[in-house]
């Protein structure tokens, strides 16, 4: 994540306390820091235990970090949320949790049809499209 923000421009910094907070990264254009929240998965695995294999994560709604990163260790990639849009996004919410999920397959047809669900749905979260975007605004 950070040789990825590296080669966008953006200096970055692991944080050394488990608080919810991962990266602070600082975009020199802007002079400002924003922090970001770095969930991964290894690789896709069955929706529900059973279900089209899919990559998920669950991100606290009073996470701290202005920013989510989303990555899939597999493919290496990575997606980028502003934390207050994860709301609008996440299929399901629940005990305080976003639920986060992109289904791989991409003949896969969601029964609800509202949010997006497929990996190429996302495609314009991708982190070489929104650091710009987020980290310079």
């Amino acid at each position: 994540m950070q040789v990825r923000l590296l080669l966008l421009g953006i200096d970055s910094a692991a944080m050394s306390t488990d608080a919810g907070i991962d990266l602070v990264a600082y975009a020199p254009t802007t002079r400002r820091a924003i922090t970001i929240q770095v969930k991964s998965n290894l690789k896709p695995k069955p929706g529900g235990g059973k279900g089209k294999l899919a990559l998920d994560w669950w991100v606290p709604e009073s996470s701290p970090a202005q920013l989510q990163a989303m990555v899939d260790l597999s493919e290496s990639r990575v997606w980028l949320f502003a934390t207050n849009e994860l709301a609008s996004i996440a299929q399901q919410t629940s005990s305080g949790r976003h639920h986060l999920y992109m289904v791989t397959d991409p003949a896969y047809v969601p029964r609800k049809a509202p949010k997006p669900a497929r990996v190429a749905e996302f495609s314009k979260f991708a982190l070489e499209l929104r650091a710009p975007e987020l980290l310079e605004a």
